[in-house]
């Protein structure tokens, strides 16, 4: 089945260019005064149980200006009067360890990489660190990823040593850099819209490997673990978010994960699943009948959703405010709704924030930033107004309809008891209009229903 499905992905893209990582450094360090210590640390080691860690994964700011993502190790950024400098605190070379857990690069492997103009130890990281400290007036650090680096500048900055007396060295303020390093991630290169690109492209075809199991005894959870399989197949780096698989009434829940109940011949099963790659995430849902045919009331209500999905990716423009395509699927909806009856309001009626009938059934926006998180960083409303949409932003569009009889606050209509459909694609913003990167999983109904299983 993966051989199939997976025989056209395209190549991936290359790692990323020493050129492309510098140039994110550069724009960050240009909004900085020469008297700053940028401090990134990489989140510790979680433990699952017992002896037993989770997956890791690093930091996505650490990612970004450094392309570096394992564990114990700290970037940085200073000035050293001539010119910003770079470095990184990492795991040194250790033979015995890495006969158990892998081979590391080490301090001299760092440096071959080009990312970065210095690399330590790990275990040296204290002593430089208080070095570097009292040459900063300002730090820039997100505090409570690292609490032993925490308490290290809170010394700096509280202690009343000889020198600071003297001299006045040593930091004096104290800022968390993330809103600074959000607007530098909120609009993507080429390189990284390649990555996100693959990305998309491997859980598209995952996607198309879970439509073609057969239904007979399916569950769920077998869908997961082709989707997921495929994710690893294809090359990615596992899920970028707990996979959403729900059939029949539990398409209904928006962040079903139980994800072990029977897929019943008949029922649309929603999944919302993707992989990273590189640390970059795709984001797609898909709502396909159990089965491979759509009931008449099941394409009623996914017409509605796909034509309401294509009216917001339409409205994914430079310059459109960043609501627009959330108000075009709420206008889609609400008509589609109106027309089948569903909905008894006028359409102004229907789409009121709090009386309008539309926000029974559709109860979310229409899609979130996407990036190195799946949820990604950036502000939507600066200074409480919508932004505005700009060439390189990546963004999820994901209308949906759920129509959940087990629901106690709404009378649900009995031709759509228990149907509940999304449709999801990544979507990059370009002056030449929308692109939409997960293009390679179907969503036409009459797509569909040729590919998933009978």
């Amino acid at each position: 089945m993966f051989d199939e499905v997976f025989a056209d992905l395209p190549m991936a893209p290359a790692p990323f260019s020493v050129a492309e990582v510098r140039a994110r450094q550069a724009r960050l360090t240009s909004s900085l005064s020469n008297d700053t210590l940028l401090l990134l640390p990489a989140p510790l080691e979680s433990t699952r149980s017992n002896d037993v860690h989770y997956r890791y994964r690093s930091s996505s700011d650490l990612m970004y200006l450094t392309d570096w993502d394992q564990p114990e190790s700290l970037g940085y950024a200073m000035h050293d009067g001539t010119s910003w400098v770079w470095g990184l605190f990492v795991q040194p070379k250790d033979t015995l360890k890495e006969i158990w857990e892998g081979r590391r690069l080490g301090v001299d492997g760092v440096l071959e990489l080009g990312m970065v103009d210095r690399a330590h130890s790990i275990h040296d990281r204290d002593d430089v660190v208080r070095g570097l400290l009292e040459s900063a007036s300002r730090v820039l650090l997100r505090q409570h990823v690292d609490h032993e680096l925490d308490a290290l500048v809170r010394s700096a900055m509280t202690e009343r040593s000889r020198p600071r007396q003297q001299f006045g060295t040593g930091p004096v303020a104290l800022e968390d850099p993330s809103a600074r390093i959000a607007e530098l991630r909120l609009r993507k290169s080429e390189e990284e819209v390649a990555m996100m690109r693959h990305a998309a492209d491997i859980s598209a075809r995952a996607h198309v490997a879970a439509m073609k199991l057969p239904s007979t005894n399916l569950n769920e959870r077998h869908l997961q673990a082709v989707i997921e399989g495929g994710f690893v197949y294809g090359g990615g780096d596992g899920w970028a978010y707990p996979s959403i698989v729900g059939a029949g009434v539990n398409a209904t829940i928006l962040h079903y994960t139980v994800n072990n109940d029977v897929c019943a011949k008949g029922d649309v099963v929603l999944i919302d699943a993707g992989t990273e790659y590189r640390g970059y995430a795709s984001d797609i849902t898909r709502s396909w009948p159990i089965g491979g045919r759509f009931t008449e009331a099941q394409r009623e209500i996914y017409s509605i959703v796909l034509d309401a999905q294509k009216a917001a990716i339409a409205a994914c423009k430079v310059g459109a405010p960043y609501n627009a395509p959330h108000e075009e699927a709420r206008r889609v909806l609400a008509e589609g709704l109106i027309e089948l009856g569903v909905i008894t309001q006028s359409l102004d009626e229907a789409l009121d924030a709090e009386h309008g009938e539309l926000r029974r059934w559709y109860m979310h926006n229409t899609g979130h930033w996407l990036g190195l998180d799946v949820h990604d960083v950036g502000v939507y409303r600066p200074n409480g107004e919508p932004r505005v949409l700009e060439s390189g932003m990546v963004l999820t569009v994901e209308p949906g309809l759920y129509f959940g009889a087990w629901r106690p606050d709404v009378s649900c209509p009995p031709r759509y008891a228990d149907i509940g459909i999304r449709i999801e694609d990544d979507v990059l913003v370009t002056v030449d209009g929308p692109v939409v990167l997960s293009d390679a999983c179907p969503k036409e109904m009459d797509d569909l229903e040729a590919i998933v299983g009978a």
